[in-house]
């Protein structure tokens, strides 16, 4: 869902006449964290269902994911929209933090979806996620949204997801937009 929310943030800033230059003078503290923890993401999730011991480390590595994520957002809380997406990131870690470091998914929500993403789930875990039961905890933060036509893409999303993708289009509306909006006021400025 954040890779949609960016994409959307990113077509809308440019409808309203946004532009990529300030992309190039981002300066975020410890800008090389997020791409790192994307990879970590990534190569845990391509490999938990191949190497035994990364399958029993991936709970606590995703923990250690979110909070490494929710230090770098905390320390460029400056930047508009992250304290957004900091509460967002915030809800989705306390969700699964209470729930051994698994995402809660709403078996209900997840009808929308392949009918074997349901019948992984009801079997154990998968990737981050796991079956929402009257055992989770906070469940009511787990991905228990689902979204369908005439969205594109059929998916369950959680409040936190909700929330960060707010954030994101705060920060990208801003960012691709600021530029423009310093032109104009030299523009009208000059014609006074």
């Amino acid at each position: 869902m954040v890779f949609d929310g960016i994409v959307i943030s990113i077509i809308l800033a440019l409808i309203r006449g946004g532009s990529f230059r300030s992309f190039a003078d981002l300066r975020l503290k410890g800008g090389w964290i997020f791409p790192i923890l994307l990879i970590v993401q990534i190569v845990i999730f391509n490999l938990q269902s191949q190497i035994a011991w990364i399958a029993s480390l991936s709970n606590y590595a995703f923990i250690a994911v979110y909070v490494i994520g929710l230090l770098f957002l905390w320390l460029n809380r400056h930047q508009s929209g992250f304290i957004v997406i900091f509460i967002g990131v915030l809800l989705n870690f306390i969700v699964m933090a209470a729930n051994g470091g698994r995402m809660p998914v709403s078996l209900e929500a997840a009808t929308i979806l392949d009918p074997y993403f349901g019948q992984i789930i009801q079997e154990g875990v998968y990737a981050k996620h796991q079956l929402l039961t009257d055992a989770s905890w906070f469940g009511f933060l787990g991905d228990i949204i689902p979204i369908t036509k005439p969205y594109p893409r059929d998916q369950v999303i959680s409040i936190g997801d909700v929330v960060m993708n707010v954030g994101i289009f705060l920060f990208i509306q801003k960012l691709m937009l600021t530029k423009n909006d310093k032109l104009t006021e030299e523009i009208a400025l000059e014609t006074k």
